[in-house]
């Protein structure tokens, strides 16, 4: 009986090690990687690099940069539409001198301006990009002439940048 009841458990021994070498296989024992941040949106003309934040909706659009009273250094917004077309901007609301690019699909600078606070912050004088353009990015008033941004410049996204696809149509 003895024989007989080893004979019997040798198979259901050797069934359990196979279940657990099996589980084993399949089970990922590596701590979890976490997610990689998503990439930082920046600009580039030249030498010189923009971290941006992101306007691609119509209310992220209308608020731009009104109420802020310091643009950092090497920071801005940029402004994106699905597709190119005639493009005017205010300073309605806005507090300190802001320089804007108006930026072609193409990647080249089509207008340059430097638009000044309006004492009564309404936003009357319009800033318009002369010709159809995609994108448009602000930063702090004066720094275009400092790092010697022009017209034609070409511009660079980094892959940060969201599709212009995704943009919401609209002003």
């Amino acid at each position: 009986m003895i024989k007989t009841l080893g004979h019997l458990l040798r198979p259901v021994w050797a069934v359990g090690l196979l279940a657990a070498a099996l589980a084993g296989c399949g089970e990922d024992t590596a701590p979890p990687v976490p997610d990689a941040p998503p990439p930082v949106p920046e600009v580039r003309i030249g030498e010189n690099v923009w971290r941006v934040e992101i306007a691609m909706t119509l209310e992220q659009r209308y608020r731009g940069l009104s109420g802020r009273r310091h643009i950092p250094e090497g920071e801005g917004m940029l402004f994106i539409y699905p597709r190119e077309k005639p493009l005017a901007y205010c300073m309605r609301g806005c507090d300190i001198p802001i320089d804007i690019a108006f930026i072609n699909a193409a990647g080249k600078i089509t207008a340059i301006h430097e638009m000044q606070v309006e004492e009564d912050r309404a936003g009357r004088v319009n800033y318009v990009s002369g010709s159809p353009a995609q994108y448009v990015l602000e930063v702090a008033g004066g720094t275009f002439a400092r790092k010697n941004v022009r017209m034609g410049d070409r511009v660079r996204f980094s892959p940060g940048v969201p599709d212009a696809a995704k943009a919401t149509p609209g002003p």
